[in-house]
């Protein structure tokens, strides 16, 4: 490929993907859902001005890096260690609830086969999508309504934290599973040796960078070593370990969170993820989905999709949350709370594309749930609250007289 057709791709990916973002933005939906339909539109579906080539896969595996790289960096070590048995029970509920109902999903599609067979494997592929979470929407949402502190919303943001966690997991141990050849208990050692030396050679690393933080604070070294460390663990765990590459940059990010940069460190991440390597990543999605090979089994399944998708976090999470202990109403404000999906979902998916555990058609699926689960949950939580709101004084008012 040519320098000059790598200039106008970038050109026109970054104008399309950061205008539709801005019009999604606008119509209140999340900004990554504008920049998936800019590449739809430039892509294959639509004008296909735009083909997805090596280089511009270089860069999207550059971009999520740097997400996960981010989502690490703003991992709240302490409030994990507050969020306790509760959220760590909502959060594994909220897993494997939607696992095992997508992996159902595309069996009864697709047909039922045992453990071990192309098939179950591909399934259990769409149920690791379906296991995560994203509540950016969920916490600007319980923001709005003044409901970010209490009990309820600090359950939902500690129990997506560890959400990402385990998701992160299970999609190492799933894609490990490809190889016919792969042992579990083989690639359950081998991930737990990874994060072994990942938390002793990162403890020495955070107590380095704590040193230089405290010695040279908001110089541009501190965010350049961790950008180096994110590429490096990534390295490591994909060509050592057999652990997704992804998980790397995450425990990058884990390791230099509790540093007193850490939020300069992503907000200079940041600006190269947002300037270029966060929209070429999100419209790859578009240019790698081609609509016009849509049929009507691929549209039915992508609505059985989204609903499998919305109800499974919903007993997921809220029958868990039941179970330990909160009231109907607030266990059914966790499970919605805990159904929005977003950039953690997109990068599981495309990780199945580049394992060859996912057809590229599914990325259909994963951003109608994206798109449908972003605009419900903020109306849904609105609606849960105000009618609690209205009967709290009525409940008052017959305390009183009784």
């Amino acid at each position: 490929m040519d320098t000059l057709s790598i200039l106008r791709d970038l050109a026109i990916i970054i104008i399309c993907a950061k205008f539709f973002g801005l019009v999604a933005r606008k119509l209140k939906a999340p900004q990554v859902a504008g920049e998936i339909v800019a590449g739809l539109l430039i892509g294959p579906s639509v004008f296909n001005i735009v083909q997805s080539n090596d280089f511009l896969t270089g860069m999207a595996e550059i971009g999520v890096i740097l997400l996960m790289f981010n989502a690490g960096l703003e991992t709240d070590i302490q409030q994990l260690k507050k969020s306790g048995l509760k959220a760590t029970l909502i959060a594994c509920s909220g897993v494997a609830v939607p696992m095992v109902l997508g992996t159902l999903l595309f069996m009864c599609f697709y047909g039922f086969s045992g453990p071990g067979t192309e098939n179950f494997t591909h399934g259990l592929f769409i149920g690791t999508i379906l296991a995560a979470t994203s509540v950016s929407i969920t916490v600007q949402a319980l923001r709005e309504l003044g409901k970010l502190s209490t009990e309820v919303g600090t359950t939902i943001m500690s129990a997506a934290i560890i959400d990402d966690v385990i998701g992160i997991l299970v999609l190492t141990a799933v894609i490990s599973l490809k190889n016919p050849d792969a042992n579990l208990g083989v690639v359950a050692i081998k991930t737990f040796l990874f994060f072994v030396l990942a938390a002793g050679v990162g403890y020495i690393i955070y107590l380095v960078m704590k040193k230089i933080d405290k010695r040279y604070p908001h110089t541009r070294r501190i965010p350049i070593i961790g950008l180096a460390l994110a590429f490096a663990l990534s390295y490591i765990a994909d060509k050592y370990f057999g652990v997704a590459d992804i998980t790397g940059a995450y425990c990058a990010g884990v390791i230099l969170c509790s540093l007193d940069d850490a939020e300069y460190i992503g907000r200079k991440m940041d600006i190269n993820s947002y300037m270029i390597f966060g929209p070429i990543f999100f419209a790859s999605i578009g240019l790698q989905t081609n609509l016009r090979k849509l049929d009507t089994t691929i549209l039915l399944f992508s609505l059985a999709f989204v609903v499998v998708g919305l109800v499974g976090k919903i007993i997921g999470c809220g029958a868990m949350a039941k179970i330990c202990g909160y009231s109907g109403s607030d266990s059914l404000k966790i499970g919605v709370g805990m159904m929005t999906r977003g950039e953690v979902a997109l990068i599981v998916a495309q990780r199945g594309l580049k394992a060859g555990m996912l057809d590229s058609r599914y990325f259909t699926s994963v951003i109608l749930l994206i798109i449908i689960s972003s605009i419900i949950t903020p109306i849904a939580l609105k609606a849960l609250y105000a009618r609690t709101d209205k009967t709290k004084p009525a409940k008052a008012a017959e305390k009183a007289a009784g």
